[in-house]
């Protein structure tokens, strides 16, 4: 090797060992963040970090700035994490159904022909509202029978009214006057029997050309959820030609399985949950079966339900929670303030600034309040009433970032 050569294979060598130096430097990442950096300095944001509350996880928080002013403006509610029992919730699956103790099949109960309609599928009708009108022989001969005994007994009273003077002027004999208060009794008896039979048709008495009217009238306020006739129409004596319900009470049915009967007791209040929209309502456990299905192998359950704005419809599927004991647990919070923040349950705790973000592992709720396992402490302070608005805040800065 000659000198010239030498010289090279010095140089880079040293070229070599300059460059290890520079990338085995410490705490070196390869950018110059000294005090003359050109990088532009970060824009101000709304959500900044604080230190984590106390007995919340380590790290620092998102805040939102909030005035005490503000918040009360906004109706943001306060309440203090603490120790409360905890109901044990058992949900069920069910479905509405009909009242059935205010479910009426208006029969005919005499054969006849229709002449009239009153009442449409879906209409609301009132007591005593009248719904139908048939032309029935049959009534008319029931009320011809009530005629006769009437002229019947308007006869025998004449007749023994007269036999009672002639037997006080002694001019008869008391045998005739007997036979004639006995006569009268049974024109009596008759004329009863008579307006019984008309009663339990649900007819009454009627003269002229009405004999054979059958007005078919509604039992109890309702509304007509089935119609099986048409004008012109012969109708049988035992046809269901309406089916009239009071929607004002539902019920909701569901199945128990075997091994939770013991938890469900006539009763219990319950709380029934429509599963295609959001409504809750409280209702009572007013029927337990005693016996398992053949295919489901669950027994029956029931609760019976207001429904005054008539949201309960029969046939909607609904869950119903079951309260089946209370357990207490450490730290509570409203179930409401629970909130999904980045994918994350979330309280949002309060500061001297306005609210933190403070993410938490919930536990059992009951509706009411929701047990907290880790993040929260006793004691702490966080939104609960119109807590979402914070929520909406916090998406709507992040919005404003992505921009």
């Amino acid at each position: 090797m000659n000198k010239r050569q030498t010289i090279t294979v010095a140089a880079m060598a040293a070229i070599a060992l300059l460059l290890a130096a520079l990338i085995l430097k410490p705490g070196d990442d390869g950018h110059d963040e000294g005090p003359h950096s050109d990088a532009p300095p970060a824009a101000a944001s709304p959500r900044t970090a604080a230190p984590s509350p106390a007995g919340g996880a380590g790290g620092a928080l998102e805040t939102i700035a909030l005035s005490e002013a503000q918040r009360q403006a906004a109706g943001i509610g306060l309440a203090t994490a603490a120790p409360a029992p905890i109901s044990t919730i058992l949900t069920l699956p069910g479905e509405i159904r009909f009242n059935d103790d205010r479910t009426a099949h208006v029969v005919p109960k005499l054969a006849g022909v229709v002449t009239a309609v009153h009442a449409q599928l879906g209409q609301t009708v009132r007591r005593g509202q009248l719904l139908a009108v048939l032309a029935s022989s049959a009534l008319s001969e029931q009320r011809s029978e009530l005629l006769t005994a009437q002229q019947r007994l308007a006869l025998a009273g004449t007749t023994l009214e007269r036999e009672r003077r002639l037997w006080q002027d002694r001019i008869s004999a008391e045998q005739d006057y007997l036979q004639a208060r006995q006569t009268h009794a049974e024109a009596e008896l008759a004329v009863q029997n008579a307006r019984q039979k008309l009663s339990v048709l649900g007819a009454g008495a009627a003269a002229g050309a009405r004999l054979n009217q059958l007005e078919l009238r509604a039992p109890f306020d309702g509304v007509v959820m089935e119609k099986h006739l048409a004008l012109g129409e012969a109708i049988k004596e035992d046809a269901n030609v309406f089916t009239l319900s009071d929607l004002s009470t539902v019920w909701a049915d569901f199945a128990v399985p075997p091994q939770d009967l013991n938890r469900v007791r006539v009763g219990d209040t319950v709380t029934v949950r429509a599963t295609a929209f959001a409504a809750q309502a409280e209702g009572t456990i007013i029927y337990v079966g005693a016996l398992l299905g053949e295919q489901t192998r669950t027994a029956n359950a029931r609760v019976a339900l207001a429904n005054p704005a008539r949201a309960w419809r029969p046939g909607l599927f609904v869950n119903v929670d079951v309260q089946s004991g209370r357990s207490a647990a450490a730290v509570t919070v409203a179930a409401d303030a629970v909130h999904t923040v980045d994918g994350r349950p979330a309280v949002f705790v309060r500061t001297a600034q306005g609210f933190a973000v403070q993410p938490v592992v919930p536990g059992r709720s009951d509706g009411k309040l929701t047990e907290i396992l880790q993040g929260l402490a006793a004691g702490a302070r966080y939104a609960a009433a119109n807590s979402y608005v914070l929520k909406a805040e916090l998406g709507k800065d992040s919005a404003e970032h992505a921009h």
